[in-house]
């Protein structure tokens, strides 16, 4: 009983100008985000790609500093300003996150540590529980991507205290794309070879100046080739391995080679 009384006692004795004060500055916090968030994406998308991301990775920091900003206002209209009384209400805070909404409160620090930590940043595309995209907006319970397929997937940030992570851009500009191709085993690998490294280097989706490699390894069913090269603009990835595949195609049926026939109940295993 003692407790909740001295709980109570770090609060001020607030008026309704207090409580409209508090109220005020929430508005304006989630204004000044939502603002703040607006210009800092339009100005990215303005901008050239060398600075595009470098303007995304601003808008958690800001959003970031802003709620900072609007609790420590919030808390010294309601709680007498004295080390006592803000360590005691720090204190309750951290019992209620622990106990209360452990689950929200571990959101939170992994959204902490995510743009502490650079884990991944707006403009990225990262895979996470097998959902891959571009990462839109890192909010704070959770990061938001966009799929291929313009499907946004919502992700809590918890899932980075058990779950792989694959960041495919890590804050670059391109990435590696890989495009498959499968051949009948009677063939000239090495003339194939050069054949789809020729088609990739002259890709007009390529970043130029980025090496493009071609594996290849022998299937029970045939041989399988993977090009991979560097796209210029990661949002062009599709439109790269579309190219590589349209093109690998004419450049291998104009030399006579073969498409393998893989069984279907090998695909899976492939």
């Amino acid at each position: 009983m003692n407790g909740h009384t001295d709980a109570w006692g770090l609060l001020r004795k607030l008026t309704w100008e207090d409580a409209l004060l508090v109220l005020a500055v929430l508005l304006l916090a989630h204004v000044l985000v939502s603002l703040v968030q607006w210009m800092l994406r339009h100005m990215a998308e303005k901008a050239s790609p060398h600075l595009r991301l470098g303007i995304l990775r601003v808008v958690p920091i800001a959003r970031l500093l802003i709620r900072i900003g609007a609790t420590v206002v919030v808390v010294s209209i309601l709680v007498e300003p004295t080390f006592r009384n803000v360590a005691g209400l720090l204190a309750s805070i951290g019992l209620v996150l622990a106990f209360a909404l452990k689950d929200y409160g571990s959101c939170l620090v992994a959204g902490v540590v995510t743009v502490l930590e650079n884990t991944y940043q707006p403009g990225d595309w990262i895979e996470v529980d097998g959902a891959y995209g571009e990462v839109k907006s890192i909010d704070v319970r959770a990061v938001r991507i966009v799929t291929l397929d313009d499907t946004e997937v919502i992700i809590p940030h918890s899932r980075l205290w058990s779950a792989g992570i694959f960041n495919a851009s890590s804050g670059n500009h391109s990435l590696l794309c890989v495009a498959d191709f499968y051949l009948h085993p009677d063939h000239d690998a090495a003339d194939a070879r050069r054949r789809l490294a020729a088609t990739a280097k002259s890709s007009s989706f390529r970043k130029p100046e980025t090496p493009v490699t071609v594996i290849v390894q022998e299937k029970p069913w045939g041989t399988h080739y993977r090009v991979k090269a560097y796209v210029k603009e990661s949002r062009e990835q599709a439109l790269l391995i579309t190219d590589l595949t349209i093109r690998g195609k004419e450049t291998l049926r104009a030399a006579n080679v073969r498409f393998a026939q893989v069984p279907y109940a090998l695909t899976r295993g492939s």
